[in-house]
């Protein structure tokens, strides 16, 4: 017999099925878009981080050197 524990998946799965319908998709242009836009911010930060990092390697290496 199945109890209100084993059915929490279950409503649970249809709820989400149900709520994924209204979702409204971005088109396929929209999405490659978005993704080089993320991609292309994501390389321009991990730059200017990593030459922070390398400004501050060389700037501790020139303060304990002396």
């Amino acid at each position: 017999m199945l109890n209100a524990a084993t059915l929490k998946p279950v409503v649970f799965f249809k709820e989400a099925k149900t709520e994924l319908k209204k979702v409204t998709w971005p088109t396929r242009q929209e999405a490659i878009r978005l993704t080089e836009i993320v991609i292309g911010i994501s390389v321009a930060v991990g730059l200017y981080i990593g030459a922070l990092d390398y400004l501050f390697t060389k700037l501790i290496g020139i303060i304990l050197n002396k």
